[in-house]
Formats: structure tokens, C-alpha cells, sequence
């Protein structure tokens, strides 16, 4: 490593001995927390690729033993078409989701941060106080289901994820790093509340309303508990992580009942893997087009203010 930085200007900068060491251990420290997260991908993305017989008599490796594809042969054969209906209904439910929870986390992130909504105090008191405490698990599901009448309705997982309290207010301290004279010269040439909304702070947030999607996605796609609370019947309704979760009960379920024979020819444990990695995969792939934005995002938004 360098002990030479370079400032703005082009100007080499020595750095101290204890700049030096800080930056080793740092960067030692990332690393070592790095290889920490990777490599469980890596050993669950080998034994989805290895043999049932392997796995069992050697545990898990980094490098697949037996190379096979037949823990996804038989995922996708057992759930024949329906896993194509479920990646569809995850994906729409995380697309739906996502943009209304942008657009109602954003407007209301943006009415907190103006100085001249009078009751901006209690109102954010109020959503905070969500944080703290909360209905609980029956009162939310005899709201969705008795009062709202959503329980077999997609809508019923849609609606539970939409807002979060700390998005709010991580999208409210990212406002209020834009200057107000901004927001005060637009008002002067004629614009209303949610031209500036639409046209100034949504271009300017970039990074927050990336790390805050980031977030509702993530959510979105992980949800399967809500589909068994209102969804369980409606098998056509099914997303894909709860579908994928039937699907392993089920198959646990019968090889308890079965014989030894029948034990040894299904890859329960490398089938536990592989669907893993169906859930996981479109999420590595999303997650490098919005990385750029995710640290400042995070960040900027969680301290100002």
C-alpha cells in the first residue's frame, strides 16, 4: 500500500505512521468481513451443484463434489409450471410494491422536511411511535381481513409492506441536505407543491430513493409469511419463496414416511440448496445496478439533520 495520498489539487500528501496502520487495518478488517459473507454463498452454490450422496458423507465444500444438476432437476419437476406462476407473482408484487412504496415513503419523507407544515412535530411523533410499538399480529390480520376484506388478495401482501417508519425519516434527513433556496426560487418562478416535489427533489434523491428501494424490494421478494396468513388457499397466488417453502415441507414430510430406498434417491439436502439459490439469484443480479447509490444513500440520510 501507498503511504503517499494525493489531494485535490494533485499534491502528494505524505501520510503519518498512524494513517498507515489504520489503513492495513482496515483494509484487513473489510476483507476478512468480505470473505465472511462470500464464502457461505460459495459452499451453498457448491452443494447445490453436488451430489446427495457427496454432501451427506463429506458435509459441504467450497469446490461441488460430484458435479449434477439433479437437485434442480427435481425442484423444477416437481413444481412442474407452477414455479414460473410463482416467479411471476414475486415479481409483480415486488415491481407493485416497490413503486408505491417509493412514491408514498418519497411524499411523505418531503411533507415532514418542509419547515412550513405547521404540524410537522407531532406527525413525525406519530410515525416514529410505529417503531416502538405496534398492533400486533392479530389485530393486523383481523384489519386486512375482516375490515379491509383482502385476505385473498395479493393486495393483502402489497399493502402490509409499503411504508416503513425509518424510510421515512431516512428520505426526510436526505431532504433536508438540499438547500432550501433551492425549493424557494422554484416557488418564486410559479411552481406548486408537487411540481417541486416531482420535478427538483426526486431528481436530487437519487441515492435514497435507490437505498430505500433496495430495501422495499428486498422485502418484497423475502415475504413468505404473509402469503401464509392470507393467501394459503389461493395456491395460484403463491409467491415464489413460499411456494419453494411447501415444496420442501412437503418433500421433508415424505422422506420421514418413507423407506430407506426411496431417503437415498431424493437430494433433500442439496434440493435445500438449490432452491436457495433460486431465491437468492435475482437478487445478486439486481443488486449491482443500485449498489453505486446504496452507502451514500444510507448514510447522507441517517445523518443529517
Amino acid at each position: 500500500m501507498s503511504s503517499v495520498a494525493v489531494d485535490k489539487h494533485g499534491s502528494k500528501i505524505r501520510k503519518d505512521a498512524g494513517t498507515r496502520i489504520f489503513d492495513v487495518f482496515a483494509v484487513v478488517t473489510v476483507s476478512i468481513g468480505a470473505m465472511l459473507c462470500v464464502i457461505p454463498f460459495i459452499i451453498m452454490l457448491s452443494g447445490s451443484f453436488s451430489t446427495e450422496s457427496e454432501v451427506v458423507r463429506s458435509g459441504y465444500s467450497i469446490i461441488p463434489k460430484g458435479f449434477t444438476l439433479e437437485a434442480y432437476r427435481v425442484v423444477f419437476t416437481s413444481l412442474g409450471n407452477t414455479i414460473g406462476r410463482a416467479y411471476m407473482v414475486t415479481i409483480y408484487v415486488t415491481a407493485v410494491g416497490t413503486l408505491l412504496g417509493l412514491l408514498c415513503t418519497s411524499m411523505g419523507g418531503y411533507v415532514l422536511s418542509r419547515p412550513d407544515f405547521k404540524h410537522r412535530d407531532k406527525v413525525s411523533f406519530f410515525v416514529y411511535f410505529t417503531t416502538l410499538f405496534s398492533g400486533g399480529l392479530i389485530p393486523t390480520y383481523l384489519v386486512v381481513a375482516n375490515v379491509l376484506h383482502l385476505n385473498h388478495s395479493l393486495w393483502s401482501v402489497i399493502l402490509g409492506g409499503l411504508m416503513s417508519a425509518f424510510n421515512v425519516f431516512l428520505f426526510r434527513n436526505f431532504i433536508k441536505g438540499i438547500p432550501d433556496a433551492l425549493m424557494e426560487s422554484a416557488r418564486i418562478d410559479g411552481a406548486g407543491d408537487f411540481r417541486i416535489y416531482w420535478q427538483i427533489i426526486i431528481p436530487l434523491t437519487k441515492p435514497a430513493m435507490a437505498t430505500i428501494g433496495l430495501f422495499t424490494a428486498l422485502g418484497y421478494w423475502n415475504n413468505w409469511f404473509t402469503y401464509s396468513l392470507y393467501l394459503i388457499t389461493d395456491k395460484d397466488k403463491w409467491g415464489l419463496q413460499y411456494l419453494l417453502y411447501r415444496m420442501l415441507s412437503r418433500v421433508t414430510d415424505a422422506v420421514k414416511g418413507s423407506d430407506v430406498l426411496i431417503v437415498q434417491q431424493l437430494p433433500s439436502e442439496t434440493m435445500k440448496l438449490a432452491t436457495a439459490m433460486l431465491v437468492t439469484g435475482p437478487v445478486l443480479l439486481f443488486y449491482p445496478f443500485v449498489q453505486r447509490y446504496f452507502v451514500s444513500g444510507l448514510v447522507v440520510g441517517s445523518v443529517k439533520g
